[in-house]
C-alpha cells in the first residue's frame, strides 16, 4: 500500500476525471462525505489520516476521517448526499451519479449496503491544484444545470 509521510494514499473514484474532480471539490471544502460498497468493506478508520492523490497521483490534501456508518443505499438521506459536495448538492443527482457509479464497478443492487464516510480536510498538500479547485467547484455546478439537474438554479434564483 502507497503512503505519504506515513500516511495511507488513495484516489477518489475509478477514473482520471474522478479522482481529479472529487479531490478539487474536497480541496475547496465542499467535499466532505463519501461512500463505497459495503461489500469491499471500509477503507479507512474514525480518526484516520489519509492523503488524498491526484489522476497524476500526487498528493493534494489530507483528511481525517469523523464517522462511518454502514447502511442502505436508499437509506442515505438528501443531507448526507449533500455532503458529498457533487453535481448541484441534490439527492438525485447523488443517487443517479452512485448508482452509474456502482453500475460500472459491478456492485449495484437495489437493496445494496454502502458505507458512508464523512471527513474533514485537514492540510492542502499542493497549492496549484488548490487555487484551480474553486473552478471546478463552478464548472461541478455547471454541468450538473446543463444535464438538466437544476436544485441550485432554483435556490439561487
Amino acid at each position: 500500500m502507497a503512503t505519504y509521510e506515513g500516511l495511507k494514499t488513495f484516489k477518489f473514484g475509478a477514473s482520471v476525471e474522478l479522482a481529479d474532480r472529487l479531490a478539487a471539490l474536497v480541496v475547496a471544502g465542499v467535499k466532505t462525505g463519501t461512500c463505497s460498497a459495503a461489500v469491499h468493506g471500509p477503507d479507512a478508520e474514525i480518526g484516520e489520516r489519509q492523503v488524498c492523490l491526484n489522476s497524476a497521483g500526487q498528493p493534494v490534501c489530507e483528511i481525517e476521517t469523523v464517522n462511518m456508518q454502514t447502511l442502505p443505499f436508499a437509506a442515505v438521506t438528501p443531507e448526507m448526499a449533500a455532503l458529498e459536495g457533487e453535481g448541484d448538492l441534490s439527492y438525485r443527482y447523488w443517487r443517479d451519479a452512485h448508482e452509474a457509479y456502482f453500475r460500472r464497478e459491478g456492485t449495484w443492487q437495489p437493496d445494496m449496503d454502502v458505507i458512508f464516510e464523512t471527513f474533514r480536510l485537514t492540510r492542502i498538500l499542493d497549492d496549484g491544484f488548490a487555487e484551480a479547485s474553486e473552478d471546478a467547484v463552478k464548472a461541478e455546478r455547471r454541468e450538473a444545470i446543463d444535464n438538466g439537474y437544476t436544485d441550485l438554479e432554483r435556490q439561487n434564483g
